[in-house]
């Protein structure tokens, strides 16, 4: 692996880093609608098994899908993270 695509990959974790450091509040889960006739929106989450929901009615509906959307995103970044992390530490060039 060459310095200046070392340099890059050094550089995108940095970047990274700092994503992870805007990116807010985190909530695994999905909002969902529920009901035939009267449909509902709650937040769910499975957890030790079990499916936890919590209503949400539509004040709350945008709060939770953002949340949820920075769950997504932070377990995107960290993916990426990961992998650049991963070829920086077989090359020995964290220092």
């Amino acid at each position: 692996m060459d310095k200046r695509e070392i340099v890059k990959m050094k550089k995108r974790v940095k970047e990274l880093q700092k994503m992870l450091v805007e990116l807010g509040p985190v909530m695994r889960g999905s909002v969902v609608l529920i009901g035939t006739r009267n449909k509902q929106y709650y937040f769910s989450l499975n957890k030790d098994k079990k499916t936890h929901i919590i209503y949400l009615g539509k004040k709350r509906v945008e709060q939770a899908k953002k949340y949820s959307d920075n769950y997504k995103k932070l377990l995107e970044i960290i993916e990426e993270m990961t992998n650049l992390n991963m070829k920086l530490l077989k090359e020995d060039v964290f220092n």
